[in-house]
Formats: structure tokens, sequence, C-alpha cells
């Protein structure tokens, strides 16, 4: 029996269906989307796409029993996500910024869907052994995830702590645009105006962005949710830092909130080889130009977007935020 189908979370039931995009079988997607030789699905309800084999095993990690000293880390794709999990990480462990730099974060932090992100129709043995790994985990467990709340385990927000990063789509595309190219899983052979447009019709994984966001901001005084901006992590980083530690009910001292917010200012968390996983170059997932901390800079979308891609893009957002006081920070003056 697996890990995942222990006596807390039997008779569990994820009434969600996984139906295929007929789009992402198309030659057009498949030319664009090298890595996604299997397309990719759809939720019913919910409409989150991810890959057939998390469709087929989403019951999996929805049965995951959170534990109370847990810390979960949730944000769409490219907002921060590494960043604060370092953050997590060393706020949970002293912070110690050295014992951080001897063991990849994937490995002290682990990516939950990470089993899952593979075009293959069956779980490898590595994989499902991975997943039943999470479950063994030592307290406190920290977990990081791109996916919505609806698709964990329901009580996850009652019982352990989590922390949501929100960013700008602006430069969430951007960065998601870099990070597809770069990324073998995805293998995005396309321009940055054609990825603009799959991210707003819904149709790249990990999407929709408004709804997974929309949906955290209606949860934000939960008192176990800790909801942040990568805007004002860019404005203030150590200011942010003392929000998280107090949430977690850590007192760090001055001399190591020094610490930390230096091991975390970007030109040096770039080059940090535990974090920055040029490791995947030589494991050869990912392709040998670019990085996979690239930028992290407010604003970097103007670089990239013509004024009419823009004003689409503008559209785009006001209609998804019509009737919501969620309000984006997209250029900053000064920022880490």
């Amino acid at each position: 029996m697996s890990q995942f189908d222990d006596e807390k979370s039997k008779g569990l039931q994820l009434n969600v269906k996984f139906n295929v995009i007929p789009k992402t079988r198309s030659k057009e997607f498949t030319d664009h989307f090298n890595g996604y030789t299997t397309g990719l699905v759809r939720s019913d309800p919910g409409n989150f796409v991810m890959t057939p084999l998390y469709g087929k095993h989403a019951d999996r990690l929805y049965r995951m029993e959170p534990r109370a000293d847990d810390i979960w880390l949730l944000t769409f794709p490219k907002c921060g996500t590494t960043w604060t999990s370092e953050l997590l990480w060393l706020l949970m462990n002293n912070c110690d910024t050295e014992k951080a730099k001897e063991t990849p974060l994937f490995a002290r932090a682990p990516f939950t869907e990470k089993p899952f992100m593979s075009s293959d129709a069956e779980l490898s043995p590595q994989n499902s052994e991975l997943l039943d790994a999470f479950n063994t985990r030592p307290s406190p467990r920290i977990f990081k995830s791109h996916l919505p709340f609806y698709l964990h385990h329901p009580k996850l927000l009652d019982t352990s702590k989590v922390v949501y990063v929100a960013r700008n789509p602006k430069d969430a595309i951007v960065s998601f645009y870099h990070h597809h190219k770069l990324m073998k899983v995805h293998d995005y052979q396309g321009n940055l105006e054609e990825f603009a447009q799959y991210f707003m019709d819904d149709e790249i994984l990990f999407s929709p962005f408004f709804p997974n966001l929309l949906d955290a901001w209606s949860k934000r005084n939960h008192p176990n949710l800790h909801f942040v901006f990568f805007e004002d992590m860019k404005k203030d980083l150590r200011g942010e830092i003392v929000k998280v530690a107090t949430f977690l009910n850590q007192s760090p001292t001055d001399e190591q909130l020094d610490k930390i917010t230096e091991h975390l200012r970007f030109d040096n968390f770039q080059k940090n080889e535990s974090v920055n996983n040029e490791l995947g170059k030589k494991l050869g997932w990912m392709k040998p130009d670019g990085k996979f901390i690239r930028k992290g800079k407010t604003g970097d979308w103007k670089n990239h977007f013509s004024p009419e891609l823009n004003s689409r893009i503008d559209e785009w957002i006001e209609k998804n935020l019509a009737g919501s006081d969620l309000k984006f920070v997209t250029e900053l003056e000064h920022q880490d």
C-alpha cells in the first residue's frame, strides 16, 4: 500500500476529472512545445492545465496528509518560488546559510509535482518512491507546489502554515517564457508573443494564472496563510523576511537577518550552486544556454513587450481583475 493511502486519508476522493486538451496534441502546438509529446490535460472543474501523468495520479497528492508543523509554499511558476523556499528553509533551520549550501534546495524543500513532470504514460519506480518518501520526511517538512488550493488536501490550510507568493503577470509571463526555452521538459520553440497568447488563453502548464492567484487572495486573512508579493520582496527584502519569520513563529537575531538577507540578494543567489540548478545542465534536463535564476527584476517585461502586446495584456489583466481589490505593481523605482 502506498504511503499516500494511509488510514487518515482512506476514503478521501478527488472529485475532479482530467480531460485531454485536443489542441495540445495538434502539430502546431507540439511544434511549439516539443516536450509535450502526449499533449496536456485540463481539470473539470477548475480548468487547471497539467501533464497527463499528473492527471492519472492527482489523487495521490490530494490524499497527502498535511502536518501541523509543515510549511507549504504555493505559487504560480516563476513568481519567486525558489527564492522564497530558500528563505523558508533558512528560517526553519537556524538561518544556517553554510548548511544550506551543502545540499541542493530541491532535496531540502521538494517540489511536490516533480514526479509528474514527464510525458511518460506511467510513473517510473523512482518517481513513485519519491512520492511515497514525501510522507516519511522528518518534520518540519517544507514543500513547494504550483497546484491551486482545491487540488491539495482539503485540510491543508487549517492544518499547516502556507506561504503564497504572487508576482505581477507581465514579469511572470516573461520569466515563464524563458523557463520554457531553458527546460527540456517544455522545449519551447516559439517566440514570446506566441507564448504570451498561450499564457492568456490558459493553454500552458499550470494555467490558469488568475484563478490560482485570486483564490489565494480570497484566503489571505486566514491565520495560517501569509500572502506575499514578489515586488515587496524586491523593494524591501529584509523587511519581508521579518514578516515571514513572524508568521513562522521564528525570532532570528539582527545578525542572522543580515546574514540571510545577504544570502538571498539576487547577485549572490544567482551564483549559489545549491539553488541555481546549474547541475541540470550536466544531468541533461536543462539546455546549455540560459539560466534558471535569470534576472529576478520587476519591470523586465518592458524589455520584451511590443506596445500592441502590452495593450492586449493590459486588457486581459483588467478583465480578470474586474470586481477584485487585488492590484499589481509592475515597475519599481528602486529594487534590491
